[in-house]
């Protein structure tokens, strides 16, 4: 095996650069970074709900002024729940639930009304 000898300094427009000697082991450790960064993409969705919102986008009939908008827009509805989002959801359906329960209350009211009081029309001929 011979051994290199380092690289002299190459020169562009009178600045000097030391040229570092590249090897395959600085390759392999790219690379490497680069298949666990892929990995760790594909094991937590991110691989796989990119390619749908692309496909998505691909498949749209009418292509959106912004592209990247349309991104968002889809990335978005992926997103986990913020905690506050949920809280709210309960605390709506909460007062849906009282909202229906006074408009129940409110017709029977009405009706018991109705028979302590004369019809409208009836107050109107009056």
């Amino acid at each position: 095996m011979s051994s290199a000898a380092p690289s002299p300094p190459a020169t562009v427009s009178g600045a000097s650069y030391a040229v570092a000697p590249v090897t395959m082991a600085h390759y392999k450790a790219a690379d490497s970074k680069r298949e666990q960064f892929r990995r760790y993409l594909e094991k937590s969705g991110v691989l796989d709900t990119l390619t749908k919102v692309l496909v998505a986008l691909y498949e749209e009939p009418e292509k959106p002024t912004s592209a990247l908008d349309f991104l968002k827009h889809h990335l978005g509805a992926a997103t986990p729940e913020n905690p506050e989002i949920e809280l709210l959801r309960l605390e709506l359906a909460e007062m849906k639930e009282k909202y229906e329960a006074t408009i129940e209350e409110n017709k029977k009211l009405k009706a018991k009304l109705a028979q302590y009081e004369p019809p409208q029309e009836e107050k109107r001929a009056e």
